[in-house]
């Protein structure tokens, strides 16, 4: 099999636009993830408006520019127009993609001036980026900041976003593994499900209260099995529904999600089915 896809495998065949040359490393613009090559290696953050899904992502990757902002494709048929984030994010790279109403397929120029960004891993958030952020805005932070450690391995969220009166906090985090001892006290929302193996990390942890995706729920209500488990425990727990926030991004069903299932003791503090996450876990931090 060939090293170079046929097409276009030469770098004086790659059209790109320099759009910032500075100390730290240069932001190009190109119309497509192909013209990525071993220019942009190291301190290049490169805006080619390709979708990107796992296929561009692949092409880009072995040149490994210092971060890439691509285009998310209206995000089609099983989020395949950013599958290519988390593919980077595998490999270190920062990366973000561009909502496709906000910009042109196939125009880098266009990407650069008017995109605004839509989906980030976890690197790109590290360097500052955020949704509703220009493209132009967000590159300069790709290529001025720094992500942290990009070595393979557990990243780790975690932001507190209230405090009662006794002390006891409501905590966002990705995962229940992730709790902390002192967490016992707190209310946490996390996102992996609430099936057996996710009800036995709750009891470890036994938090005053908590809200886990429902993962779908999956065959036989899997997914939420563990609301009965812990109720049978005193634990006063909750689900956000899978499809108002992604599996696995509890910081999503903090600001978007909606509560699908709850257990008694979360209904005798105010939670209720279909209740912003955000509310019930304000309900759930009552003593």
């Amino acid at each position: 099999m060939a090293e170079e896809a046929p097409l276009l495998a030469n770098e004086e065949d790659h059209p790109q636009e320099v759009v910032y040359d500075g100390d730290g490393g240069r932001i190009v613009a190109m119309d497509s993830a192909r013209y990525v090559d071993a220019r942009n290696r190291g301190t290049d953050v490169v805006v080619p408006s390709s979708y990107l899904g796992v296929l561009p992502a692949r092409l880009m990757a072995p040149h490994r520019p210092r971060g890439i902002i691509g285009h998310d494709g209206c995000i089609g048929k099983d989020g395949a127009g950013i599958a290519g984030l988390w593919f980077l994010e595998a490999l270190g790279i920062p990366a973000a993609a561009a909502d496709g109403m906000s910009a042109e397929l196939g125009n880098g120029l266009d990407l650069y001036d008017t995109g605004v960004i839509s989906r980030l891993n976890i690197y790109a958030e590290r360097c500052g980026v955020a949704e509703g952020m220009t493209v132009a805005e967000a590159a300069r932070l790709l290529l001025t900041q720094d992500p942290g450690e990009v070595d393979e391995g557990t990243k780790i969220r975690r932001e507190v976003k209230a405090t009662s009166a006794s002390g006891r906090e409501i905590v966002v985090t990705d995962s229940i593994v992730f709790a902390l001892p002192e967490d016992s006290r707190n209310v946490l929302v996390t996102a992996g499900h609430t099936g057996r193996s996710g009800a036995a990390f709750l009891l470890e942890v036994s938090p005053h209260g908590f809200i886990c995706s429902d993962g779908g729920r999956s065959k036989n209500d899997a997914g939420i099995a563990g609301l009965a488990i812990t109720e049978a425990h005193g634990l006063a727990g909750a689900c956000c529904d899978a499809w108002s926030a992604p599996v696995g991004d509890a910081f999503k069903a903090y600001d978007e999600g909606t509560i699908s299932a709850c257990n008694q003791p979360a209904r005798d503090r105010g939670v209720t089915e279909g209740m912003p996450v955000r509310d019930a876990a304000a309900a759930l931090l009552r003593d």
